[in-house]
């Protein structure tokens, strides 16, 4: 069920608020949590009910390990909640790893040895990673003593409430949980539901008006053009770029105007991201809450490991770290070798700095975004030779050819210009105020996306979103 679907949106998104808001009013708040953990586990359940089975296990076996963690404290000894700790670590990357990176370690394994062991062609379960990132995160947490929860409802609903489960943004306990428990988010708040559902309506328009135009031509351009000619190959990795933004960003956008509608504040995951000068200045922009998992749980451990620690360690330390980062969104080499570019390009933007080089803004915003647009065409190729075939087209200058759509040239100028000179979503919700002109552009928004949406859906070009496949 796609949140950019007609029975997210008029089925189940309204039925789950208003059962959710009766049982608070009638003061049933077990029964209003298990209302929220039952709609969310059919929600995670209605792409495939064979994975209800795996998040199930995720969830009791990390709310018992960690419950472990909270009665061994005092006079117990401090080895047996390592040991706890560390089992946590080990179940929650082993299972991690099996389902979505043992085929890929069997194929590499055949290369490397000359075998032929035949691969298992397990499907990815969906929000793996998510879920799995954010119980981690939560483990971790237990184990330094950060955060403590006795009640497996609280937990359950931690990790499965349906706006973020899917694809993020990540979140913590700490930040979460107080909010569930606020006896003023249990009533309806008429404030949260105008700015959530005008949220929710730009995350919709981005995802169906605009990313979803825009993976026609990246899709034409990466899996369908046996020769790409200079314009066809820019068109086609900007596209994906445009593509990716929209629609992670529209996702994004979608779960936090859906989760305001509960009184739930979702984190900030983008703060325009193209307009970054810099790769440091980029990954503090763009998926802010990977970005911040990846500094407090794997960059910071890795350098604590470095003794004494120099910047060229640090740096090293990056280059680890990025790399882990580039895996981490699926099994390929097409993301390792991802991960490893965005990783030198931050080292070579913390060398850049130290010797404090500066360029003009507008070029340090040129190489920026280029060097984005060039790294994220390995992140959408299946392949080596398909990120070359792409590639090899940027470069043939003299393959220069009038294109047949001028829309080419003029969709990239409007994604532009909506990037550039427009406020973000962060921006807006801290601008808000309900008013006549924003109800008009809420359902601006929300008709035009669902005029294109029946259209894509006859043409059966309508997607899902890009990172449910991470």
């Amino acid at each position: 069920m796609l949140f950019s679907s007609y029975e997210f949106i008029f089925l189940f998104l309204p039925i789950s608020f208003l059962v959710y808001f009766y049982l608070n009013k009638k003061k049933l708040t077990t029964a209003s949590k298990s209302w929220l953990i039952t709609s969310s586990l059919f929600f995670y359940s209605w792409w495939n009910i064979s994975y209800l089975p795996l998040i199930l296990g995720s969830i009791i076996v990390n709310y018992l390990l960690t419950a472990r963690m909270i009665r061994l404290t005092g006079d117990q000894p401090f080895f047996s909640k390592k040991i706890t700790f560390i089992s946590g670590l080990i179940f929650n990357i082993a299972l991690l790893s099996y389902f979505k990176y043992m085929d890929f370690f069997i194929e590499n394994t055949n290369i490397v040895l000359g075998t032929d062991t035949p691969a298992l062609h397990l499907a990815l379960p969906l929000a793996i990673s998510f879920f799995t990132l954010q119980q981690i995160a939560f483990l971790i947490d237990s184990y330094e003593g950060l955060v403590k929860e006795k009640n497996i409802l609280d937990y359950t609903i931690f990790v499965t409430f349906f706006p973020q489960l899917i694809a993020g943004p990540i979140v913590h306990h700490k930040e979460m949980m107080p909010q569930f428990k606020r006896i003023r988010n249990k009533v309806k708040h008429r404030c949260n539901i105008s700015l959530g559902l005008f949220i929710f309506s730009i995350g919709l328009f981005k995802k169906v008006v605009i990313a979803d135009t825009f993976a026609i031509w990246a899709n034409a351009g990466f899996d369908s053009s046996a020769t790409l000619n200079f314009i066809d190959a820019w068109s086609a990795s900007l596209s994906y770029t445009f593509q990716l933004y929209f629609d992670f960003s529209g996702y994004t956008d979608m779960a936090i105007g859906a989760a305001l509608l509960f009184n739930i504040h979702l984190p900030q995951n983008f703060n325009s991201p193209y307009k970054a000068t810099g790769m440091i200045d980029f990954w503090k922009r763009w998926h802010i809450t990977l970005t911040n998992f990846i500094t407090t749980y794997i960059y910071t451990p890795i350098i604590r490991s470095f003794s004494p620690l120099t910047f060229h360690k640090a740096m090293l330390g990056t280059l680890i770290t990025f790399l882990i980062a580039g895996l981490w969104h699926g099994a390929s080499w097409m993301f390792i070798i991802f991960g490893g570019l965005h990783g030198l390009g931050i080292v070579i933007n913390q060398y850049w700095k130290k010797r404090k080089i500066k360029l003009h803004k507008v070029v340090a915003w040129l190489i920026t975004f280029n060097f984005i647009n060039v790294t994220f065409v390995f992140f959408r190729a299946e392949n080596w030779e398909g990120a070359m075939h792409v590639l090899n087209g940027m470069i043939s200058i003299h393959s220069i050819q009038t294109p047949d759509n001028i829309q080419v040239f003029i969709y990239p100028i409007i994604a532009f210009a909506l990037l550039l000179l427009t406020k973000n979503t962060h921006q807006l919700m801290g601008q808000f105020k309900a008013s006549k002109k924003i109800g008009y552009l809420t359902f601006a928004c929300f008709a035009l996306s669902l005029l294109q949406l029946n259209n894509l859906m006859i043409s059966s070009n309508h997607s899902e979103f890009l990172y449910f496949n991470f």
